[in-house]
């Protein structure tokens, strides 16, 4: 039996497009949520790109128009984590990543240091060194707080499965032997910070993915209801092995009905 939700956390990639393939159900459900007024936001492991680019490649790309309220990446989730946790004076980070995950952090007044960091901030870098790695090794080492913006082992590309921020957090935690507080899916204090900014309870949220690794694993152990529909990564073949079933099950977003309707 479907219940009534207030809010929709959506994931982007194989939920909402398939890479540069449009998905022609997603582009009419997020009409529909608009239509009816329902408050959703994609929430996405992506550290890479700011909001605006995210609105962008969503218009630009998928004939899909939202605003930039609509979009909370992992690079967003963790400067709102990091800047929740700091102490007084604790302002300096030494960031591996790119615009979207920095940005993140100098919009929250953070400054950028390779000397004495009080944060060390590990996500996707396509430019990444072995001297970025070095420093961030010394400064995790020397006692600097370590983050991991998310724990994607790889992500797709045309070229295939690339590295992910994962694997070069999973690098650093090596070098240094230390874990890393990680913030994406499918750890929860994303979705605990997504929630916040949405401010609605978890009873009135559903997540809606294509991967129960991440997406629908997330939902479960923050404790709202989830929604995998079969776009994607997941197949019905590997999600009925697992031992908690999403709370429903598609094959299209055009099967999923909004009681407002």
């Amino acid at each position: 039996m479907q219940k009534h939700y207030d809010g929709y956390f959506i994931d982007l990639d194989g939920t909402v497009y398939a890479g540069k393939r449009r998905i022609p159900a997603a582009k009419r459900f997020v009409e529909r949520l608009q239509h009816t007024g329902t408050d959703f936001m994609f929430v996405t492991n992506n550290t890479t790109k700011l909001p605006v680019d995210v609105v962008d490649n969503l218009a630009n790309n998928h004939d899909i128009h939202v605003k930039e309220s609509n979009v909370y990446t992992a690079g967003l989730a963790t400067a709102d984590y990091v800047a929740g946790i700091a102490k007084p004076g604790q302002n300096k980070v030494y960031i591996i990543g790119e615009i979207g995950l920095i940005q993140a952090f100098l919009d929250k007044g953070f400054q950028l240091s390779e000397r004495q960091p009080d944060f060390v901030i590990v996500g996707l870098d396509s430019d990444v060194t072995y001297n970025k790695f070095a420093i961030a090794t010394l400064a995790i080492r020397g006692g600097a707080t370590f983050i991991g913006t998310n724990p994607d082992s790889n992500i797709p590309n045309e070229r295939g499965m690339l590295p992910g921020a994962g694997s070069l957090v999973e690098m650093v935690a090596y070098t240094t032997q230390q874990r890393p507080i990680y913030i994406g899916k499918p750890e929860t204090i994303i979705m605990a910070n997504a929630l916040k900014r949405m401010r609605l309870k978890k009873s009135q949220v559903l997540m809606v993915g294509d991967n129960y690794k991440t997406d629908i694993t997330a939902g479960i152990r923050f404790g709202i209801d989830t929604l995998l529909v079969y776009t994607g990564l997941s197949t019905r073949e590997q999600v009925a092995k697992e031992a908690i079933a999403p709370t429903y099950e598609i094959d299209s977003l055009d099967e999923w009905t909004l009681t407002d309707e």
